[in-house]
């Protein structure tokens, strides 16, 4: 698929899925957990049926992938990945940080991807060699000062769960600012030139398969937590390149001491 028939798509499709999700934010919506843990609403359910649906009517051959709903003939050549609120806990907090993510892999590999900020009415897209912002290319921020860095995660907590947070640590004594402007808003400031390190010590298929060709694209580097190929592993580490084998060094510094 090129790039501008996945834009197109993308586009006509969130206007949809983004009016759903506007309309629960403004009245407001009934909240499930689920069994891990994190919440669920009706926004995340609709939004993402109405993807699902769009994709079934254009490309009825390609295999899909949802956080909310399952899977669908996901072992096919090209496989669509829904993530319809990335964000639900700061959706149903008021704070308009969240978005839908969607990405397409081909054979297993996420070829372009897709963020869109439905309060802010912002869309950003990749193909892994140019990102887009609203039609305009966007970059990653040409600082490699990691004294000067901003490093963005989403939840300070999720160290200490799921990965050791003495390196994170290491990391923040170095860098400039610290902020939790998190979830897949975090990546839109790395590939906007905002901020220079975002960083997820644990993510799931939905949550990370956008993300990859639009960093790329935006010309940052992305990996997971061990620097390794982020389609197969755990955690993200997105930057820009002149910062990044600083930054996986020092979050895996805990890790070398144990050798």
């Amino acid at each position: 698929m090129h790039t501008q028939e996945f834009s197109e798509f993308v586009s006509n499709t969130t206007k949809s899925s983004g009016e759903i999700i506007k309309d629960y934010f403004k009245s407001g919506v009934g909240v499930d957990w689920k069994a891990d843990n994190t919440p669920v609403t009706k926004a995340d359910k609709e939004s993402e049926h109405c993807i699902r649906n769009a994709i079934k009517r254009d490309f009825p051959e390609h295999g899909i992938i949802g956080e909310e709903h399952g899977n669908d003939n996901e072992d096919a050549e090209y496989t669509w990945v829904i993530d319809p609120i990335d964000g639900t806990k700061s959706f149903i907090a008021g704070t308009p940080l969240f978005g839908t993510l969607i990405a397409l892999l081909k054979n297993g590999r996420p070829t372009h991807g897709a963020i869109h900020f439905p309060i802010m009415e912002n869309l950003l897209i990749g193909d892994g060699k140019n990102a887009y912002l609203n039609g305009a290319s966007v970059r990653v921020s040409s600082e490699t000062d990691l004294s000067k860095a901003t490093v963005i995660t989403t939840d300070y907590k999720d160290y200490a769960k799921y990965k050791k947070p003495e390196g994170l640590e290491m990391l923040l004594s170095k860098c400039g600012m610290f902020r939790t402007w998190g979830d897949c808003f975090g990546y839109y400031l790395v590939a906007t030139g905002k901020a220079q390190i975002m960083i997820d010590p644990e993510l799931s298929l939905w949550d990370k398969m956008a993300l990859i060709p639009i960093i790329q694209g935006a010309g940052g580097e992305i990996t997971d937590f061990f620097g390794k190929d982020p389609v197969t592993g755990d955690g993200i580490v997105a930057s820009v390149k002149g910062l990044h084998s600083q930054v996986i060094e020092l979050l895996n510094s805990p890790y070398k001491k144990e050798d």
